[in-house]
């Protein structure tokens, strides 16, 4: 069975240690203010999202820890590597975004990077941490599912 991929979409990074480690419950896609050095980067695939997280700051939604490198013929006028970069999201998002940090204690988690159109978009997901016993059971889980892939394979 072949996946159908969107054309118009390009992954750049995916963030595969935020499904191990939180529960999504919301995905939204956002936009993301680049400079010149820093989209020539992205363009490159020199990124890495794997720690990062989002915060509030005077009513707006900043992307912290994500390391974009430096792009080499950029000389004097490169960026800082893990500046924070602001997330465009609608005023209605955002709002709804600081009301569930707030009250019920959620953390925002880039899962994936991507081209749209041609614009860099952010994939965040409203989550909440596991547990250390959750992520026994994540594994167990996918350790059993291979497993038992191996034995209808060798069955048939």
């Amino acid at each position: 069975m072949n996946k159908k991929t969107n054309p118009g979409l390009k992954i750049i990074c995916l963030n595969r240690k935020a499904s191990f480690n939180y529960f999504f419950e919301d995905l939204i896609e956002a936009g993301i203010v680049l400079s010149g050095s820093e989209i020539k980067s992205v363009r490159d695939g020199k990124i890495n999202i794997a720690d990062s997280y989002g915060v509030e700051k005077n009513g707006e939604i900043f992307l912290i820890n994500s390391h974009i490198a430096k792009y080499k013929q950029a000389s004097i006028s490169n960026h800082n590597p893990t500046d924070e970069r602001k997330l465009l999201l609608n005023k209605k998002e955002i709002n709804k975004l600081i009301g569930k940090m707030q009250r019920d204690g959620l953390t925002i988690v880039p899962t994936k990077m991507y081209f749209k159109k041609g614009k860099a978009k952010v994939e965040i997901a409203v989550a909440k941490g596991k547990k250390k016993y959750d992520k026994r059971a994540t594994k167990k889980d996918r350790d059993w599912n291979r497993d038992k892939a191996r034995y209808i394979r060798k069955s048939s």
